[in-house]
């Protein structure tokens, strides 16, 4: 039935995903107790280089009910890691997390290789999502994944089975993106990539403590 009929199978699950999210989830908008603004500007060794705005016309189309852009750096470092995070108090009404996957190659980001790694922070080991991308003779290593109630989420199709379960169990959709970005500087040596995973997850396990403790469990 499955070889036969995999197209009528796939919109009867997604109908039945509308429905019971439409309907499990009504009134569940969690906002945040602390606006994203006040986020630690010093996690670990890495301080804040810079403030970032998200640009008007990026928030009308991102819809989120919260964002934070900003730039670290760590005593020494030449180029740092940018952190944005956008969150959403309830999914229930459109507006959800737009997939880096989708949004990179929008702004004119190639993918050069892709994947998901395991990162080792304290006492649990979270696994997130790796890309390097680049635009013309520009190259960065983005790190990114969805954080929900204290869960961490790779893959886009994981965070909408969980999107319904937790819509039906708890009455909440609320959720957000994580996404960490290193610019990768060229070198003499050719090791400008390995610099830049190096930063990458040294942030990720800096950061990662402060991001689910600071967003609703």
């Amino acid at each position: 039935m499955l070889r036969k009929h995999p197209l009528s199978i796939l919109t009867l699950v997604l109908v039945l995903q509308a429905v019971f999210f439409y309907t499990a989830s009504s009134g569940d908008a969690t906002p945040l107790s602390t606006p994203l603004a006040a986020f630690p500007k010093t996690l670990g060794e890495f301080q804040l280089e810079r403030e970032g705005v998200v640009e008007p016309e990026v928030l009308e189309i991102l819809k989120a009910d919260d964002t934070l852009t900003r730039s670290y750096l760590r005593p020494g470092g030449v180029v740092g890691p940018n952190l944005f995070i956008a969150y959403f108090n309830t999914q229930r009404t459109g507006q959800s997390p737009h997939s880096p996957k989708n949004c990179l190659p929008g702004a004119g980001f190639q993918p050069v290789e892709s994947g998901r790694i395991d990162i080792a922070v304290g006492d649990e080991t979270i696994n997130i999502n790796r890309f390097l991308v680049s635009r013309g003779e520009t190259e960065s290593l983005v790190l990114y994944w969805y954080q929900s109630h204290g869960r961490v989420i790779a893959g886009e199709f994981a965070a909408k089975f969980y999107l319904v379960a937790d819509s039906i169990r708890k009455h909440r959709s609320d959720t957000a993106l994580v996404r960490v970005v290193v610019p990768v500087l060229r070198t003499a040596d050719n090791n400008g990539r390995a610099e830049a995973e190096k930063t990458a997850l040294a942030f990720v396990k800096a950061s990662y403590p402060a991001v689910k403790g600071y967003l609703p469990r």
